[in-house]
């Protein structure tokens, strides 16, 4: 493998650490690059769809846009503005006293806990030059309680300053996927992707200590507590499946050939009106991509993308490989040289693991974010391009439903040591 492959360092991005260990000026830094982006994702939902966004259809993996925008306003005074203690960190109780809203009404539009997402699409919301205002007045609240801290502020009092910047970089990563989805051109660009490598590292057995230790900085629930694990001796792709190694299974009949396909799968492909990737055609002796509003050439050197945990696995089984666990991912990342991993490499990789908790768990005073969904999602590793660099971490577990496509994500495979 080319040791020039520019990844991230085996931890994370440097952004990410900073964002997760760093003394204040490195949670304001993060604040204000996450709002410039949602603010230069706004701009191009604005000039596709109107100041109103109307010709979205609702859609259960969607939120209106306008909706997104006040609830990451509404988001970060929640848990800081209004949060009378905030200062408590992990202790905090789970819903303490708070002050009123900046924006009378925001509780009952913006309150992703308890207005149902159908509900959102009817919403009597402010218009975009309002939401624009008190995403304005939510941050300069934020940024004057940040600048009060003293220099050595702990991880306690920086826990949700961090936490809201982490939210508001999911919820431009997920306007990046309806971006996508509804053929909206984004000015971002993100990193330009690298080839893919087709080679194979050798993971051998091991302990390994899994999980983000406490105390250490900002962590998510779903990462604590550190545990052992025993990993197994192995054989795993360097980087994630490319094209070139996925379209064989395509053009072969892969979609057709119920083998290769797990029960779930069969039921997913069952309702599926083309067999075949989504955002891919067929062209002459070639196949298109689509990108934004745009049919582009394939690159076969790419990471495959827009696949879903089923079209992992059933390629897996044509291959004669399988998904690696998150355990054997993490251990990987840390552990191996030569593991690339990170935003340069394009997409979020489809583990085979169950999104659970670790042994030990104790949720976080933001009660939604992991308890609600163990059990019902896979976890995914890595980051994608369209990732915030303060997310790339090789601890952070990302977790979707296994039928879905429209997040960036991709897989890589691994096979026993030997076989």
């Amino acid at each position: 493998m080319d040791s020039t492959l520019p990844v991230y360092s085996v931890a994370a991005a440097p952004e990410a650490l900073a964002l997760r260990a760093g003394p204040p000026a490195s949670v304001r830094a993060a604040l204000l690059a996450a709002r410039q982006r949602t603010l230069d994702l706004a701009d191009d939902f604005r000039a596709a769809l109107g100041d109103a966004y109307p010709g979205i259809d609702y859609a259960p993996e969607l939120n209106p846009p306008l909706w997104e925008l006040g609830h990451v306003a509404w988001f970060q005074e929640w848990w800081i503005g209004r949060n009378r203690q905030r200062a408590r960190g992990v202790a905090c109780a789970p819903d303490p006293a708070r002050e009123p809203s900046l924006l009378p009404q925001a509780d009952a539009w913006y309150d992703s806990s308890r207005v149902a997402h159908r509900t959102r699409w009817a919403l009597p919301l402010p218009d975009a030059e309002a939401t624009r205002g008190y995403l304005e007045r939510t941050l300069a609240q934020t940024l004057a309680l940040l600048d009060g801290l003293p220099p050595d502020a702990d991880d306690d009092a920086l826990y949700f300053f961090r936490l809201v910047a982490l939210h508001e970089a999911m919820h431009a990563e997920a306007a990046a996927y309806m971006a996508e989805g509804l053929g909206i051109a984004l000015r971002e660009g993100g990193p330009a992707p690298q080839p893919a490598a087709d080679a194979e590292l050798e993971l051998p057995a091991q302990r390994f200590r899994m999980g983000s230790e406490a105390g250490t900085g900002f962590a998510f629930d779903n990462e604590l507590l550190p545990h052992d694990v025993a990993i197994e001796p192995l054989r795993i792709d360097a980087q994630p499946v490319s094209w070139a190694r996925f379209l064989p299974f395509v053009q072969g009949g892969g979609y057709d050939n119920p083998a290769w396909w797990s029960d779930a799968g069969r039921d997913w492909l069952a309702r599926q009106p083309l067999r075949q990737p989504a955002h891919l055609r067929a062209a002459g002796t070639g196949w298109q991509q689509r990108h934004g509003d745009r049919w582009l050439p394939l690159n076969p050197l790419d990471a495959a993308v827009h696949l879903n945990a089923h079209e992992a696995e059933a390629w897996c089984r044509w291959a004669g490989r399988r998904l690696p666990t998150e355990a054997e991912w993490e251990c990987a990342a840390l552990t191996l040289p030569g593991f690339a991993w990170g935003r340069v490499l394009g997409v979020w990789e489809w583990t085979s693991s169950p999104f659970e908790p670790y042994p030990g768990f104790t949720p976080h005073p933001y009660r939604d974010y992991s308890a609600p969904w163990f059990g019902t999602r896979r976890v995914l590793r890595g980051a994608c391009h369209a990732t915030s660099a303060a997310l790339a971490h090789a601890r952070y577990r990302n977790f979707f439903e296994p039928h879905r496509r429209d997040v960036f994500a991709g897989f890589r495979s691994s096979r026993a040591a030997g076989g």
